[in-house]
């Protein structure tokens, strides 16, 4: 849709103008008074619609140009331009741009309620479309943000304890999600979404504390998981050196009990206290 409007360097133009304005002064002086007045007018008149042309574009900007209401092309080259005379000139900013959503309370795919924000960064890419697809493509780039982000908190937990599933939590992945949904939604106003990630991730204020006391407790579930894991991994280890170099022969129920008290050792949270056996193994 997009495509580029016919352009001259405005300082050419300008200079062609004062040449020809010159030129006819001098033929008129030379022709008599009636026909200076002529040419004199006639440069006027030329000079004015000209005039119209001209335009200044800033870097990083463009301008959409416009003759009676038909697209006629846009002009993205920094300067001092002239363009078709009566013409309308849009300036559109081509500079990357970037702004934070509200942060929005929704419900997340385990059914509870969060509290989530995100930046979006972003350019216009096509001028064409980000004039005439939508009426305000600033407003359009907001309002499809905030819906990418809740069909994003509805899609995924605030949590996952599943290796294969991803969480909002897994900021990487979740940006890449973001990002990729935001491009789709925005290309039709000629918009390119560079980035897009959260910034703001938190339990709603009237669970939030029921699921800090849940993330501790599951918090405390794995380490003590851990715990039991090293523990056995130690006990068995033990065995089998006391058993390879004979120091000393356990039945069955000196290995139960010697496996029950380093178990206490090694997995309990609080120190203990050796007690010294100094009669016989079987007392």
């Amino acid at each position: 849709m997009e495509k580029r409007a016919f352009r001259l360097n405005g300082f050419l133009v300008l200079a062609a103008l004062i040449v020809l304005g010159v030129a006819a002064g001098l033929v008129g002086v030379n022709a008599g008074e009636i026909a200076l007045m002529g040419l004199g007018l006639a440069w006027v008149v030329l000079a004015v619609v000209i005039l119209t042309g001209f335009t200044v574009i800033n870097p990083n900007e463009a301008k959409v140009v416009q003759f009676l209401g038909r697209y006629v092309g846009s002009v993205a080259e920094a300067g001092f331009q002239w363009v078709l005379p009566f013409t309308s000139k849009r300036k559109i900013t081509l500079r990357v741009r970037n702004f934070e959503t509200t942060k929005l309370k929704v419900n997340d795919a385990d059914g509870n309620p969060v509290e989530i924000a995100a930046v979006v960064v972003y350019k216009v890419v096509e001028t064409a479309r980000a004039t005439f697809s939508v009426d305000d493509y600033e407003e359009y780039v907001a309002i499809q943000s905030e819906a990418a982000v809740r069909h994003l908190a509805t899609t995924h937990p605030y949590d996952s304890h599943e290796p294969s599933r991803t969480s909002l939590r897994d900021g990487a992945e979740v940006a890449t999600e973001l990002t990729t949904e935001l491009r789709d939604r925005t290309e039709l106003a000629g918009v390119e979404v560079l980035e897009a990630r959260i910034t703001h991730l938190a339990y709603a204020p009237e669970i939030a504390q029921a699921m800090l006391v849940r993330q501790q407790a599951a918090q405390v579930v794995a380490a003590r998981t851990k715990i039991v894991e090293g523990a056995v991994g130690m006990v068995q280890l033990a065995l089998d050196r006391l058993a390879a170099e004979g120091v000393v022969d356990l039945d069955e129920e000196r290995k139960a009990q010697m496996v029950s008290n380093l178990l206490v050792v090694l997995c309990g949270d609080r120190a203990t206290q050796p007690v010294v056996n100094a009669g016989s193994l079987y007392a």
